[in-house]
């Protein structure tokens, strides 16, 4: 993996985090039943993207 290409893996990463805190204080707060449903499937969402690219860094780094 090149460094440009490593850069841009840990930008995503970050991203990934904002937006995990971005919806996690959304849903706090929120009172609609739905809203709070659907951001929550957003979060679990953006919790398996972040999963993916750490372990791709990972996998990288020990192989």
């Amino acid at each position: 993996m090149t460094q440009k290409e490593l850069l841009y893996v840990e930008d995503a990463i970050g991203h990934e985090k904002n937006m995990i805190a971005i919806c996690q204080e959304t849903i706090r707060c929120l009172e609609d039943k739905k809203l709070k449903s659907f951001l929550e499937k957003e979060v679990e969402k953006h919790e398996k993207m972040q999963k993916k690219l750490i372990k791709m860094l990972e996998d990288k780094a020990n192989g």
